[in-house]
């Protein structure tokens, strides 16, 4: 039977990359978001909230089968200097990015069959970046999340992982100039930012039936920026 992914956070940028990239690589995959994703070769649109359980459940009742490959794409982004940050950024960044995770992983773990695989989309700001207190936090706890999942579902050949991304090319960057976005690529060992597919692929690695021997890890993906130099 073909294999069946979700992938959240699927309308645009590396989501969408994402769930093209399995859908070429042979599985039949529901791409979910908020704002419902145009169809394409192999995709199922659907529109989700991954931070409402009821909801999550309803939809997974719905695609009628379980989930062979969960990647947890959903999420938000800002930035903001420490000592402006408030309650309520941290709420915000922390109810989509990190419980929403948890909320969508949980339900599908109850009924992924063995041998499944979770991948999980944090970033290298897990590392620690200016202005991003509320992101990184947010990310780091997705890292620590992905362990424990790692963790707790490898004697059922359930392989998790999380791909930390530096910049990319995504929407995110479309109100910067000409200029900053070639500074900004200056900044990169590889001398360019990246772009969806470079992190589609490392998806589709993780995904992959025969990497179940990779779990609990973090693979960075950022052009080599985190050998050196300064974060943005």
């Amino acid at each position: 039977m073909t294999r069946l992914a979700l992938v959240t956070g699927a309308a645009r940028g590396i989501g969408r990359a994402i769930a093209e990239r399995l859908a070429a690589d042979g599985m039949s995959v529901v791409a979910a978001d908020r704002d419902l994703p145009a169809t394409g070769d192999g995709l199922t649109p659907l529109a989700l909230d991954v931070t409402d359980r009821a909801a999550v459940g309803a939809a997974l009742a719905g695609i009628g089968r379980p989930v062979d490959v969960l990647v947890n794409n959903a999420g938000v982004y800002s930035d903001r200097p420490f000592m402006d940050l408030t309650e309520a950024d941290f709420e915000a960044m922390l109810s989509v990015n990190l419980l929403g995770v948890f909320i969508v992983s949980q339900e599908v773990l109850r009924t992924m069959p063995d041998g499944g695989r979770i991948v999980t989309v944090a970033s290298r700001a897990y590392l620690g970046a200016r202005n991003m207190g509320h992101y990184g936090a947010s990310k780091a706890a997705v890292v620590a999340l992905t362990r424990t999942m790692a963790i707790e579902f490898a004697s059922r050949d359930i392989a998790v992982n999380a791909i930390a991304p530096g910049l990319v090319d995504t929407p995110i960057l479309d109100g910067l100039s000409a200029e900053r976005r070639a500074d900004l690529a200056r900044l990169q060992p590889t001398g360019r930012l990246g772009r969806p597919q470079d992190i589609a692929a490392a998806a589709a690695y993780l995904a992959a039936p025969d990497t179940g021997f990779v779990t609990g890890q973090v693979m960075i993906v950022d052009g080599g920026k985190s050998l050196g130099g300064v974060w943005m």
